[in-house]
């Protein structure tokens, strides 16, 4: 497949997850549009590290380690995600216990 089509996929989720967190007043839905967006730049960074690992071997056929390090990235970034997925959702649980509502316009009480 072209790289066009990753690159088109991956603005289109992008895109989503923008107007889902500029919209969204829900801080549930906000926090999924966020892991959307983080979605979205690590399957760029695998479709961009797929061709350079496939212009590298046209390269130089005997070197097979080459084009791999942004995948490799993208685990140590689902590995964050994973921690941030859990901080999140404890914030909002904290957040819900308290107010009884996920809607990011209470927060504003937390100010004063």
């Amino acid at each position: 497949m072209p790289i066009n089509y990753y690159v088109i996929l991956a603005v289109a989720l992008f895109s989503i997850g923008v107007a889902g967190v500029l919209t969204r007043r829900n801080a549930i839905i906000i926090f999924m549009c966020v892991e959307l967006m983080l979605n979205a730049v690590n399957l760029l960074l695998v479709a961009f590290s797929k061709m350079h690992y496939a212009n590298a071997v046209q390269a130089n056929p005997t070197d097979i380690i080459t084009g791999v390090e942004a995948q490799l990235f993208v685990f140590f970034i689902m590995v964050v995600a994973a921690a941030e997925v859990s901080v999140g959702l404890a914030i909002i649980v904290m957040m819900y216990r308290n107010i009884h509502s996920v809607d990011i316009n209470f927060l504003n009480r937390l100010k004063h």
